[in-house]
């Protein structure tokens, strides 16, 4: 891994994702909007950059709120300007309202529009000419594969679309860019992963039912260092990555070992 930029890296699947390129060395860029403390949310990007460089990285922290362009340009710029390119663009940073129709403000539609699907292809669009001149370059969308079972759709249809616009990004960037040798995947975590979001489920799964983010960067560190020119158009899910890669015992990664762990989202 060499330049990495990594939405929402301030917390939970971003910040592991960052930390675990820092151990390879790589110059890690944390774009998120946290540059000061939330009341209620841990982290900021100036944490995540010291993280980053006790773990052997080096780090850019630059503010970004992925709806506004102007702040990705400026933050793909300073990128470009203190690690001279960009090999790698990781699209965590998402919004989430697990809400049905008539209980879903507009407002909260907007919100995950803006980022999930407007956010995440502008991120990809302002990287796009720099990953081009890369070595391996690679973009991974934390997106799911996409299943149409209604049972996905019925309790929280505007959530869903809004995860689905970026999973049918992977399909679409894949084929589009495959003659310049951009890699474009997708990962997904077999369980609920203990973050922040977990408040989203309002209280429907338990910190010990889930797993500790480490397990996505794990995964997401395998797909990352692998051939960008062979890899691509794929939707991974975690443990079937980390099998692949002789991993056989999930427990390590677990909040709290030996307990009864629920599946994610979309995954039948």
């Amino acid at each position: 891994m060499d330049n990495v930029i990594v939405t929402g890296a301030s917390r939970g699947i971003g910040l592991a994702i960052a930390l675990r390129a820092a151990r390879d060395g790589a110059n890690v860029v944390i774009a998120a909007k946290t540059s000061e403390p939330h009341p209620k949310l841990p982290g900021t990007i100036h944490e995540t950059a010291h993280e980053v460089e006790a773990a052997g990285g080096r780090a850019l922290a630059v503010m970004v709120d992925i709806r506004d362009e102007a702040q990705i340009a400026a933050a793909v710029d300073q990128a470009v300007a203190r690690f001279g390119g960009i090999d790698i663009l990781v699209n965590n940073a998402s919004a989430i309202s697990l809400t049905r129709t008539l209980e879903t403000p507009l407002r909260r539609f907007d919100l995950m529009m803006a980022i999930n699907a407007r956010g995440t292809f502008a991120c990809c669009q302002a990287c796009l000419p720099h990953l081009r001149k890369a070595e391996n370059p690679h973009i991974l969308m934390l997106a799911p594969p996409l299943n149409l079972n209604p049972k996905w759709f019925r309790h929280h249809t505007a959530y869903t679309v809004s995860k689905y616009a970026m999973s049918l990004y992977v399909i679409g960037l894949s084929a589009e860019f495959a003659a310049s040798g951009v890699a474009v995947n997708a990962l997904w975590p077999r369980t609920v992963i203990g973050t922040a979001a977990l408040v989203m489920l309002g209280g429907m799964v338990e910190p010990e039912q889930t797993r500790r983010p480490e397990i996505v960067a794990d995964a997401a560190h395998a797909i990352l260092t692998g051939d960008s020119r062979t890899v691509t158009g794929n939707f991974f899910i975690d443990e079937d990555i980390l099998a692949e890669a002789g991993v056989t015992d999930y427990s390590a990664y677990a909040v709290s070992p030996g307990g009864e762990l629920v599946g994610d989202l979309f995954l039948d």
